[in-house]
């Protein structure tokens, strides 16, 4: 039950817009890219991605249930 919550409340997180930051910092290094560096870079930026979403996932278990042991808790 609680990878559907997360799972729907990831797809609710807006991820359309990078940071300023990155884009200032993206943008003119990948244009720097030879193509087989820039499907490079997008492979390794997908994989950050996946591994960002299970760190989320795990995180959002672990706090959710430790708000179930403290109700419990504070009900005995």
């Amino acid at each position: 039950m609680i990878d559907e919550i997360i799972h729907c409340r990831l797809e609710a997180v807006n991820t359309y817009h990078f940071s300023d930051e990155w884009e200032q910092a993206a943008i003119p290094f990948e244009e720097s890219l030879t193509e087989e560096q820039t499907i490079l870079f997008h492979k390794l930026c997908d994989l950050h991605s996946e591994n960002a979403i299970a760190e989320m996932r795990a995180a959002y278990k672990v706090g959710f249930k430790d708000g179930a042991t403290m109700m419990k808790e504070i009900q005995d």
